[in-house]
């Protein structure tokens, strides 16, 4: 049953934005999504616009809010390489001052912010799988730094902010996410992959495919944040979501081709600098407190996520033949 209650997103017409403000509706909520559409897009959230208690406002976290709502998720950042760095400095504000803005209002508002890290925050690490006590290797100097450490930076002002002010806080670190309503030209692999393969395009990867990734279907995710969200005021995190199942790069290549029954072949290119080559989280710390494990396969999540981007590249296909034809 619909209550009272309203939620912020920020972020919220995002990729992991648009699935949450979705569930959250359906869990009978009112739902204030705050987007500066930089990679976000209405589209996302298209099927939302005529629900009564759903709102966009064009926002900018690095600049205060002033709302009233009950619970708040700070999602806004972008979180593909392509997209964080064209504006690292920008980049860094929104993590950096974006939390300290969400946090003011939480703290003003005396209500519960959840904040969504991000496994980048182990940077290329040492310690395998990893467990939230791990405290990363990650440089500062690199071109993946304003994101990496920017998420670092926040993690740091959500714990002060507890410390000093007494707030409650949540702090989700997301390991790789996929699903519907990835962008096309994001950079990420799943995207990158599914997107050539469709086209029958080379499929490019960076290295000799051998680094290693765990991936998530984005309803286990959202699942995720919801949970920790609810969980009792001192469970703070931070908590790692994501899926332990770990497979390399090439691996994921070969299985996406097979999905499409593409006749895509396969390219190598360097490795970009600091790219991680291990990534798988720990998640006992979110079976034992949250009660949450990752429940889509792999595969299933695949074909999904397949089925979005045949629809999404078809419809810009027809697009494209209206404005010649014109």
């Amino acid at each position: 049953m619909p209550t009272e209650e309203t939620v912020l997103v920020t972020g919220g017409c995002g990729f992991i934005g648009s699935h949450l403000c979705e569930r959250l509706l359906d869990d009978g909520l009112n739902v204030v999504s705050v987007d500066n559409f930089f990679t976000g897009s209405k589209s996302n959230v298209v099927d939302l616009l005529g629900n009564r208690r759903f709102e966009i406002l064009r926002h900018d976290v690095t600049f205060p809010l002033y709302v009233e709502v009950d619970r708040i998720y700070n999602l806004a950042c972008p979180a593909s390489p392509v997209h964080y760095q064209h504006d690292p400095v920008q980049t860094t504000k929104t993590s950096v001052v974006g939390a300290i803005n969400m946090l003011g209002l939480a703290k003003r508002l005396r209500v519960p912010v959840l904040q969504a890290s991000t496994s980048e925050v182990y940077g290329d690490p040492t310690v395998h799988p990893q467990k939230e006590d791990y405290r990363g290797n990650v440089s500062t100097l690199g071109p993946r730094a304003c994101y990496d450490e920017g998420k670092r930076c926040a993690e740091t002002l959500f714990f002060d902010y507890y410390r000093q002010h007494n707030l409650e806080i949540k702090i989700a670190r997301i390991f790789n996410t996929f699903g519907p309503r990835m962008q096309t030209n994001d950079g990420r692999v799943v995207s990158n992959f599914i997107v050539q393969a469709l086209r029958d395009d080379e499929i490019t990867i960076y290295g000799d495919g051998s680094q290693t990734r765990s991936f998530c279907y984005v309803d286990d995710l959202v699942d995720g944040l919801i949970a920790l969200m609810a969980s009792p005021a001192d469970v703070t995190g931070p908590i790692n979501l994501g899926r332990t199942s770990e497979m390399t790069v090439l691996e994921l290549a070969e299985k996406i081709i097979e999905i499409v029954g593409s006749r895509s072949r396969i390219s190598f290119r360097p490795l970009p600098t600091d790219d991680p080559k291990m990534r798988r989280p720990d998640i006992a710390l979110a079976e034992r407190v949250l009660g949450w494990t990752p429940k889509v396969p792999l595969d299933i999540g695949l074909e999904r996520t397949v089925a979005y981007f045949e629809e999404t590249l078809s419809m810009g296909r027809t697009a494209m033949s209206r404005v010649a034809a014109e």
